[in-house]
């Protein structure tokens, strides 16, 4: 522990002042935030998926009964006004008699009236007995009921008036071009019965190319489609065309098959087909399929009341939903995430990198003195726990536990340390090693008690001897003490030796068995020399124990000076 806590130290701090744990945090929690992000989303577009699918399923289904209810409202109301002109008295009679005028003025004035009230303003006649055909004007008071042309059997022309005469339906719907305004229509021709046989045939022209585009119009994508279609299968109005002239003014029919090579979608519109049995009525309910094909998921079918026709909505999984509806909250979720994690980065600095690296930049400050202060030793949180443990871990490694100076280990780290440093500038270090004279002697005089006393007393006034911060004293081992100066040349660690001995001489410890002097004495060994890079703490170490011999053999409580021998 002693060692990684020095390292640390050295480069900087233990934790690191660079931020590194910050960094891999910040990185971590971006990574975090990204991988919850996209499993968000995922979540999110599956479960909105899965939502969508059924909502369009639901809406395809709504969707085609409005449609069909909304056309079947416009036709009932156009049956209930047709079928009050066949009904009317004056009709039948003026088609029982058409050339009396006073018969055809009121069945004029009943046909105008009921002319107002359709939805297209448009009503044709035709008389079984004469096959004649009639046009309601408004605008001619001389020829208010005016003669169109005769009614051939053999010209194609006039099939609706043939089918509907011959049919056993009171009325007939059909969709076709109207000649003079050549617009699209949806043809109603209803017939005027006299005593059980039919009389006559009053048309108009239901124009709901504009209402189907109302109830289509909303289909502006490639996922849903809106059809009409007859009991055999001809599609008459389809939202595909649009954006086709087509759509509005063409008699456009096809069957459905041509246009469809679903064959489950096509297996399901026949079966619907093969049910129909003359008109729908207000009890036929529509039918919702599932498809298997590409192009469409789901399919509803809905009869039109008064009608053989049906609402046939095909519909996409996406029906009428667009992933465009969802940017907004995804970008919503992204900045809510983005925010968050953001604020647990700025929490987690303040509560725990901010303090960290206070922690970390005020280590270094434990090499220059043990009585230091670095942050946090304060705090009653983990960062105060950290923060002693670590001053107590550094002291434990780099303190005598005896003496509380420098020991061993210190110097082993320091030494090298600053000889590092003055190999730079080719500056000068001073070792002085020093050992209490006749130690042995007065421990076994005094006993190991007044012993340990004796050692921390010399420890401390040896360490009072030197004033700069870069200077140290440290216990070498036994009773061997060892200074290191840097930056301090012979003058200066002369000078230094010579206080060093004054000062243990003035502790007056008495030392019986002390040749030298009747108290405690140090013997100092000196040794000096400008610091080159391949040298090593050993060569100082060893010149200036090699001086402390030298000392000690010329009487003690002294100091010897040795330059340090750099020629090899």
């Amino acid at each position: 522990m002693r060692e990684h806590t020095q390292d640390g130290i050295k480069r900087g701090g233990l934790l690191s002042g660079r931020g590194r744990i910050a960094a891999r945090f910040r990185s971590v929690t971006i990574a975090l935030f990204l991988v919850a992000f996209v499993v968000i989303a995922l979540v999110m577009v599956l479960a909105f998926n899965n939502v969508i699918a059924t909502l369009s399923s639901e809406y395809a289904g709504r969707y085609a009964v409005s449609s069909a209810e909304a056309l079947s409202a416009h036709i009932s109301r156009e049956i209930g006004l047709v079928s009050k002109a066949a009904r009317s008295a004056h009709v039948i009679e003026w088609m029982l008699d058409e050339y009396d005028t006073e018969k055809l003025e009121l069945a004029y004035e009943e046909l105008e009236a009921i002319e107002r009230e359709l939805y297209s303003y448009n009503l044709y006649v035709g008389v079984e007995k004469s096959r004649n055909e009639y046009r309601v004007e408004n605008a001619r008071p001389s020829d208010r009921l005016r003669y169109v042309r005769a009614l051939d059997i053999n010209d194609p022309e006039y099939i609706w008036y043939f089918d509907c005469i011959y049919s056993e339906h009171d009325y007939m719907i059909s969709v076709g071009i109207d000649d003079v305004m050549q617009r699209k229509r949806v043809w109603l021709d209803y017939k005027v019965m006299y005593e059980g046989k039919p009389i006559g045939v009053i048309c108009t022209g239901l124009e709901f190319s504009h209402v189907t585009w109302e109830l289509f119009s909303q289909f502006e994508n490639d996922n849903t489609r809106g059809l009409i279609i007859d009991e055999k299968g001809v599609v008459h109005i389809d939202s595909a065309l649009m954006k086709s002239s087509d759509f509005l003014f063409s008699d456009y029919e096809k069957q459905i098959s041509d246009d469809f090579s679903d064959a489950v979608l096509l297996a399901d519109i026949e079966s619907f087909l093969n049910g129909i049995s003359g008109y729908f009525t207000s009890e036929s309910a529509s039918l919702a399929f599932e498809l298997t094909g590409e192009s469409y998921k789901n399919m509803t079918i809905t009869p039109i009341r008064y009608t053989g026709w049906s609402v046939v909505i095909l519909s996409g999984a996406m029906s009428r939903y667009n992933i465009s509806l969802f940017i907004p909250v995804s970008i919503a979720v992204l900045l809510l995430l983005l925010a968050f994690t953001f604020a647990v980065i700025a929490v987690n600095s303040r509560l725990i990198f901010l303090p960290i690296g206070r922690l970390s930049r005020s280590l270094p400050q434990l090499e220059k003195s043990l009585e230091a202060h670095i942050y946090g030793v304060e705090r009653d949180d983990e960062i105060g726990e950290l923060s002693r443990t670590i001053r107590d871990l550094f002291t434990k490694a780099n303190v005598d536990a005896l003496t509380g100076i420098h020991n061993r280990r210190y110097i082993e780290n320091n030494l090298a340390q600053t000889m590092e440093f003055l190999s730079r500038s080719n500056g000068e270090l001073s070792v002085l090693m020093m050992d209490i004279d006749f130690f042995k002697r007065y421990n076994d005089t005094y006993g190991h008690d007044r012993g340990d006393m004796c050692l921390k007393a010399v420890a401390e006034s040896l360490a009072n001897g030197v004033s700069r911060s870069n200077d140290f004293v440290a216990r070498y081992g036994g009773e061997e003490f060892l200074a290191v100066l840097p930056n301090t040349d012979e003058t200066g660690a002369r000078a230094i030796a010579e206080k060093l001995l004054e000062n243990v001489r003035a502790l007056d410890i008495p030392h019986a068995g002390n040749d030298a002097a009747p108290c405690v004495t140090v013997s100092i060994g000196v040794a000096t020399g400008a610091v080159e890079f391949t040298q090593n703490q050993d060569e100082y170490v060893k010149r200036a124990d090699q001086a402390l011999y030298m000392s000690k053999q010329s009487g003690r409580n002294k100091y010897t000076y040795l330059k340090l021998d750099n020629s090899g």
